[in-house]
């Protein structure tokens, strides 16, 4: 099992992480536990949205020099900043909202929305690309708000889904 780290220490790597990214992407927010302000943490996830991934790839493997990053799978890059797990979600405009929703979690809310959903004869892809319906039209997935709403579920906010 992972140690658990202070919010505090996590939102400062999760700060520091970010501002060296964000010259290179059109978007960038920290997601799960962080997001949802746990007093405590077992890593930091970020989403983002690349404009300049060369650029990007070539700051991200400066920030956990002299440890590897991993990629896992084609969207995810893992690394350690010191004892802090990093992992880095590639998002693209069309699946920035539903990728963050996941992201943040609960794995415990991410149950009761695919669940609702699913109750409708509708599915949430976990990989971000949106909320659809029985005929496979995506009904929702432009912000996190059109997916609790599509699913007639009142709004929460990060910290409100753990």
């Amino acid at each position: 099992m992972p140690s658990e780290i202070l919010l505090e220490r996590a939102q400062k790597t999760a700060e520091s992480v970010i501002e060296k990214l964000r010259p290179y992407c059109k978007r960038i927010e920290v997601a799960g536990s962080v997001r949802r302000h746990r007093p405590k943490v077992h890593d930091v996830d970020i989403v983002l949205v690349p404009s300049d991934p060369w650029n990007l790839h070539s700051e991200i493997l400066g920030l956990c020099r002299p440890f590897p990053a991993t990629m896992s799978g084609a969207k995810i890059y893992r690394f350690n900043i010191g004892d802090i797990p990093i992992d880095i979600y590639f998002a693209t405009e069309e699946n920035w909202a539903t990728l963050l929703l996941i992201r943040t979690g609960s794995t415990e809310n991410n149950i009761m929305l695919c669940t609702t959903a699913k109750r409708k004869g509708w599915r949430l892809h976990v990989d971000g690309s949106g909320l659809f319906d029985e005929s496979g039209e995506r009904v929702a997935g432009d912000t996190e708000a059109s997916i609790f709403e599509a699913l007639n579920l009142p709004y929460q906010q990060p910290e409100e889904r753990n």
